[in-house]
């Protein structure tokens, strides 16, 4: 069976894209499910820490569920117009060593929800470059950058806007569709 390894840029518990993430977990098809993975414990890259300890257990652990899954869904904020960093930080740890092979022809579904009202366009975009490195293969067939997230995520971070639901439901189920 198919599954979507998904990954939310910010650390914030009530953030919007950690509503979102939830959300995909529940409106995925039954056929092929995003199951989550956290960039919470992964440290600031350090290549004199890697030489000395070798690659962090939370890095160990991302890298084999990039492995198993299907396809991986990016759910990143934007912030000051571009990729937050700790995420950047992640997916330069989980590159490391055979970790790198696991994102090679590996699809890519980019989604985000900001404040601002051009949603996460720019983060998106940034995203890109980083993935045509990696040799991972990014997923065009739909696309969703929630703006003005406050009206459409209630206080604790949930997704309440049922028209982005919608767009979200229809999205994974496209990009489920794709994968093997």
């Amino acid at each position: 069976m198919p599954r979507i390894l998904g990954l939310c840029g910010s650390l914030r518990a009530a953030s919007y894209n950690a509503g979102l993430l939830r959300a995909a977990m529940e409106v995925a098809p039954g056929e092929c499910p995003v199951l989550p993975g956290s960039i919470h414990e992964v440290p600031l890259f350090n290549a004199d820490d890697e030489a000395a300890e070798g690659l962090p257990v939370a890095v160990k652990t991302l890298q084999a569920q990039l492995a198993e899954a299907s396809g991986l869904l990016l759910v990143t904020p934007e912030y000051n117009g571009g990729i937050p960093g700790v995420f950047k930080n992640a997916i330069d740890w989980m590159s490391r060593g055979e970790g790198g092979k696991a994102f090679r022809g590996k699809p890519v579904a980019l989604i985000g929800a900001s404040p601002g009202g051009f949603g996460t366009i720019l983060s998106q975009s940034h995203w890109l470059p980083v993935l045509r490195q990696l040799g991972a293969q990014p997923w065009f067939g739909s696309k969703l950058m929630a703006s003005r997230a406050g009206k459409a995520f209630d206080e604790a971070g949930n997704l309440t806007d049922e028209t982005v639901r919608d767009q979200l439901t229809g999205l994974l189920a496209s990009f489920a569709a794709t994968l093997k």
